[in-house]
C-alpha cells in the first residue's frame, strides 16, 4: 500500500467518526504533528504508532490495508504475496524501505490477529527506534538474520529461529547483517 492510500484511509476513518486530529492524537497518545504527517501522506510510520491510531479509531490495524472482504478460508499463494507490499515503512523519506509488509489475512473481516510476511533490510543504528503497543507478537525468521531489541536485551536470530513476546515492552525488530531478511509475523492486539 502506498503512503498516500494509508494517509487517506486514516483520514477517512477519523472523519467518519467526527474526531479532530487533536482528539485522535490525545486518544492515541501521539502528537498532533504525527497525525497530520500521517494523513498528509509524508510520514512512514512504524507498526506501533499505527496500531495506536487504529485502536483509537476502533478498527483493526489491517483495516487500513483491506480493500475487499473475502470468505474463509483466506489463501495467499507464495507468488501472490510477492507482487506488491501492502505497506512499506521507511526510516526516512530519502531511503529505501526498511520494512515491506505483505498482509496474509487481507480480506478476512472478523480476524483477531494480523499475520504478515515481512521483508527487512538493515537500518543504521540511529534509525532503529523502539516502539511499544498492547498485544503480543510471534515471529518466525524465514531467511537471513534479524536483530531484536527487547527492553534492555539485544538478540540476534537466524533462519528457523522464532520469538514470541509481549509488545507492550519497548522493542525493535529489523534486518541484521549485509543481506535482507524475511520473517513471518503474527500480531495480536486486544480490542
Amino acid at each position: 500500500m502506498s503512503v498516500e492510500k494509508l494517509g487517506a484511509r486514516v483520514r477517512k476513518y477519523r472523519e467518519e467518526r467526527n474526531i479532530t486530529r487533536e482528539e485522535l492524537a490525545k486518544a492515541a497518545n501521539l502528537s498532533v504533528e504525527f497525525i497530520a504527517s500521517l494523513e498528509d501522506e509524508n510520514l512512514y510510520p512504524s507498526i506501533g504508532p499505527l496500531q495506536k491510531v487504529a485502536r483509537s479509531l476502533g478498527v483493526r490495524l489491517g483495516t487500513f490495508m483491506d480493500d475487499v472482504e473475502c470468505a474463509d478460508p483466506v489463501i495467499v499463494k507464495k507468488d501472490q504475496r510477492r507482487n506488491d507490499a501492502d505497506l512499506t515503512m521507511h526510516s526516512s523519506e530519502d531511503k529505501s524501505p526498511a520494512f515491506c509488509f505483505h498482509s496474509l489475512g487481507k480480506g478476512k473481516a472478523d480476524r483477531n490477529m494480523e499475520p504478515f510476511f515481512v521483508e527487512l533490510t538493515t537500518e543504521a543504528e540511529e534509525d532503529r527506534k523502539l516502539s511499544s503497543h498492547q498485544g503480543e507478537e510471534f515471529v518466525i525468521v524465514a531467511k537471513g538474520q534479524v536483530i531484536l531489541y527487547y527492553g534492555q536485551k539485544k538478540i540476534i536470530l537466524e533462519a528457523g529461529d522464532t520469538m514470541y513476546y509481549n509488545s507492550i515492552v519497548p522493542h525493535y525488530l529489523g534486518g541484521y547483517g549485509d543481506e535482507p531478511a524475511e520473517i513471518f509475523a503474527v500480531i495480536y492486539h486486544p480490542i
